[in-house]
């Protein structure tokens, strides 16, 4: 991974001076009436995402004021350098000015995501000469290495095509990132899913012409044979159909990214071998593609799980929790002190929540809280949505212990997400987030197509919990 960051100062790099409105005048007096007329010249107020290049006495670039409006003192405000990063002529930059340790992370962040380009498919020779950012004084290379590290292997494997990101191709990529690191990875593939009691996954996997499998990723590279145990489920549909309940076209544009939460939970575990946590960390992933053939199950099916519950199909559209189900079900068997599980699972999350931000579930309200706060800190927001136990009754069925989808589809969210709480032991030490997974939209720092939604916040929590992360003020 190559980005435009450089980790050592340079002296003769050119100045960016992030620039507050109230800040400006004072800014305008250090450097003179010429600077001063410059800026009312070209309307330069300090205004939040605009930039003024400032030119030199020779011809050449002075230095870049870059307006954070009237505020500028939230880490997120900061988000506006990956703006800059694209709009800069090539050349090595430097931030003039103190920052605290969340400003300068989110600045340097933003500036190397921007400069994120998903080019599989490109001519190499389409690449531009970037412009680079020098390590902000107060900003951790290493944390920030770490970070883009997760970021960029979550992007690069949902922006990948699904004729080239099937359950094999997501297991290769489970296995380089176990090899990277020392970790062991082993799967579960085709008919030995029913052999080792994995029947859902199975089940929903079973049309397609490449085979499910259950991705498994142990390490304990770090913490040794007493640290807490740690699992990751991501879910792995590499393309959705919809099944025998067929999508429109409409709906399967994106299905690319229906293996999100497996593609975060990967990104996650990148970050948490990079630093060093002390934990047993395991990553469970039912790979699946859910196609359509004459061996495709069927709503009204009745399926068997792990857990030894049994499941009517309501709709075979609702897949993920049924292949999340049997790894929830096999992460709860050894009790570790924390599951997390994330999936692109619901449009009832995106409708209740937009784009941006995940839904949370959990039965611990010291997990939530600790999560909301990572997510201020990190300026990577979720939301927690309840666990609203009547609404169980509405995955009623009449001839198996509980169907995949409600009655009525109000509350879809919570009663996908109370279908899942079926599968775990401990409601308290499990966590469960519904993430979009995708950018719609450019946006600075955070460019159009996959994106890992909530692995900085998770990272953040879990960092604080198990060691190795200190909030810098």
């Amino acid at each position: 991974m190559t980005t435009n960051i450089e980790n050592e100062l340079d002296p003769n790099a050119i100045p960016i001076w992030p620039m507050r409105k109230a800040d400006l005048p004072g800014w305008q007096t250090r450097h003179g009436d010429a600077a001063a007329a410059w800026c009312k010249s070209n309307g330069f107020s300090g205004a939040a995402g605009k930039h003024l290049a400032v030119p030199g006495e020779n011809g050449g670039l002075a230095g870049v004021l870059l307006g954070l409006g009237e505020d500028g003192e939230q880490a997120g405000d900061y988000w506006t350098f990956g703006t800059l990063a694209k709009a800069l002529p090539a050349g090595t930059y430097r931030i003039e000015g103190a920052l605290t340790g969340p400003q300068a992370h989110i600045a340097a962040l933003a500036w190397a995501q921007a400069g994120y380009r998903f080019s599989r498919y490109l001519d190499a020779n389409e690449e531009d000469d970037p412009a680079r950012l020098c390590l902000p004084e107060a900003a951790d290379g290493d944390a920030l290495a770490g970070a883009l590290k997760g970021d960029f292997l979550a992007r690069d494997l949902i922006n990948t095509p699904a004729s080239d990101m099937g359950p094999e191709e997501l297991a290769g990529a489970a296995e380089t990132l176990a090899g990277e690191f020392g970790a062991n990875c082993t799967m579960i593939v085709g008919d030995d899913l029913l052999t080792a009691n994995y029947p859902a996954i199975h089940a929903v996997g079973r049309a397609s012409t490449r085979a499910p499998r259950l991705i498994d990723l142990r390490w304990d590279g770090a913490g040794g044979a007493e640290a807490p145990r740690l699992t990751l489920v991501g879910k792995g549909v590499c393309f959705d159909t919809g099944g025998l309940d067929l999508k429109p076209a409409a709906g399967m544009l994106k299905m690319k990214k229906d293996m999100g939460g497996a593609a975060t939970v990967l990104g996650l575990a990148a970050m948490i071998m990079s630093a060093k946590l002390a934990v047993r960390l395991r990553v469970l992933i039912p790979a699946v593609e859910n196609a359509v053939a004459g061996n495709a199950y069927r709503p009204g099916d009745v399926l068997r799980t792990r857990k030894g519950l049994t499941v009517e199909v309501g709709n075979t559209d609702a897949e993920g929790r049924i292949v999340l189900c049997d790894a929830l079900a096999e992460a709860a068997s050894e009790t570790p002190d924390l599951i997390i599980d994330i999936a692109t699972l619901t449009g009832a999350a995106r409708v209740a929540l937009g784009t941006d931000l995940p839904a949370l579930f959990t039965g611990g309200d010291d997990l939530a809280d600790a999560l909301q706060q990572a997510g201020k800190d990190t300026d990577d927001p979720t939301w927690r949505l309840p666990l609203h136990g009547p609404y169980q009754a509405l995955l009623k069925s009449k001839v198996a212990d509980l169907n995949n989808v409600s009655e009525g589809g109000f509350g879809g969210a919570i009663t996908a997400a109370l279908y899942l709480q079926s599968f775990v032991t401990d409601p308290e030490r499990w966590m469960h987030l519904d993430s979009y997974g995708w950018n719609d939209k450019d946006r600075p720092g955070r460019p159009a197509g996959g994106e890992g939604l909530a692995m900085r916040a998770l990272f953040a929590m879990l960092s604080a919990r198990y060691g190795g992360y200190t909030k810098v003020r």
